[in-house]
């Protein structure tokens, strides 16, 4: 594999990694800007425009840009995170210049025709009610609401209903012109690329994208606390979870292999402690999320009302435990286990444009692998633990707790938010 990287003119940065075993190419473009850039009053535009930019443009409609990167056998997508929001295809390697055409035209030339939104609109709004029907993601955007209250980072991608139908075609251009510019986005390839090829077509299809400085995110601050929601379930959905490291703490790579030993397999603590041995729950699971300023680190457990009362503690527990008692041999498991994650994604060409289009906008630069797996094997047992003591002890942030569910059960249900924090202390 090669990694190639070029700024061009206007400040759009090329970034490729030859596969040239494939015949497939996966190209897409990553722009630096997501729902944490969003003002009050434009909440879940980032999503909704993701939506449109699908909707037609000026040379072709809807239907056409379907049926175009069909008819070659291809495919296009796009997703909104926090902090960026991804426009992608992927095609055989004779149709990479449709592709970049196909991106470039709707990320400079979408014109949010008003029917096509008020459609479009309809459709987020049903995407809404989807997720607030699927309570074990809709605890995760509780969680983040109770871990940055009042604060973008803590607010949904999706948007409410009320923000979605207030959108008009003048606040998706205005955000598109504020946001979408050359020096904030990457195109990114993977697959049977040729750079010099990628760098040509991205020079002369993105030319019209300007070039400006636009205001940042606001900084997060974890402050922590809950958020519960009863409702008539069979299962109580909770997670519980405390400030984790950023994309460019040394301790990242620490925070993966420790959810990784705490909750990221059959071999780990919580699902041999808390399923295996106790039945407490079918899904248990620890997570480590970093972003560029703050990170989430966490277990999520759906589990029956009446188990509720002896599984926190037990998850409590379990993830002050590994201050104390993290061993060699389950961390070198867990090292094995992130290192085969890595090399696996290299062998897939949509994992590695993405990783790629990533690295970039993080760090400015692309991560060689052996640099990442150098990193991961420096994760020893005393990093763990030492980890685990700065995140999960006594000096860590107020925990965030999020639930959703019934939340009474025998034994007295989900204790309260004060007495799972004293445990975590």
């Amino acid at each position: 594999m090669t990694v190639e990287v070029t700024r061009l003119e206007n400040g759009l940065t090329v970034v490729t990694d030859s596969m040239p075993h494939l015949q497939t190419i996966s190209v897409g473009v990553w722009v630096n800007t997501g729902a944490r850039h969003e003002g009050r009053h434009q909440h879940g535009v980032s999503h909704l425009l993701e939506h449109m930019a699908f909707k037609g443009t000026e040379r072709r409609s809807a239907r056409a840009i379907a049926e175009e990167i069909e008819n070659v056998g291809g495919h296009l997508n796009a997703h909104t995170a926090h902090e960026a929001t991804a426009y992608y295809a992927r095609v055989m390697k004779d149709d990479l210049p449709l592709a970049v055409d196909l991106l470039a035209d709707i990320l400079q030339n979408s014109v949010f025709e008003k029917t096509e939104l008020e459609r479009e609109r309809g459709v987020v709004i049903q995407e809404i009610g989807q997720s607030l029907d699927t309570p074990d993601d809709l605890v995760f955007d509780h969680l983040l609401g109770a871990a940055f209250p009042g604060q973008p980072m803590g607010r949904t991608i999706l948007g409410t209903v009320d923000t979605v139908k207030a959108f008009d075609r003048d606040a998706l251009q205005t955000y598109m012109d504020e946001r979408y510019q050359a020096n904030g986005m990457v195109l990114a390839g993977a697959g049977a690329i040729d750079h010099a090829e990628l760098v040509a077509l991205g020079r002369e299809s993105f030319s019209n994208l300007p070039q400006r400085v636009s205001n940042g995110a606001e900084p997060a601050k974890f402050k922590g606390g809950e958020h519960r929601e009863t409702r008539e379930l069979e299962q109580t959905h909770v997670t519980l979870a405390f400030e984790g490291p950023t994309y460019s703490d040394p301790d990242y790579y620490t925070a993966q292999i420790f959810a990784s030993v705490l909750g990221g397999g059959m071999s780990s603590r919580l699902f041999q402690e808390v399923r295996e041995k106790r039945g407490l729950a079918y899904s248990v699971f620890a997570y480590s999320w970093s972003f560029a300023d703050t990170g989430i680190l966490g277990v999520y457990a759906g589990t029956a009302p009446d188990d509720l009362a002896e599984l926190m503690p037990v998850v409590a527990d379990e993830m002050t435990r590994l201050g104390e008692d993290a061993r060699e041999d389950e961390v070198a498991r867990a090292r094995a286990q992130m290192k085969a994650g890595l090399l696996m994604g290299l062998e897939s060409s949509s994992s590695r444009a993405e990783q790629i289009a990533r690295q970039y906008a993080v760090h400015g630069r692309i991560l060689p692998i052996e640099e990442m797996i150098g990193k991961v094997d420096q994760v020893d047992a005393a990093a763990v633990r030492r980890f685990a003591r700065r995140f999960c002890g006594s000096g860590a942030s107020a925990p965030a707790l999020a639930a959703v569910g019934p939340l009474n059960g025998a034994g007295g249900g989900l204790e309260s938010y004060d007495r799972l924090a004293a445990r975590l202390g």
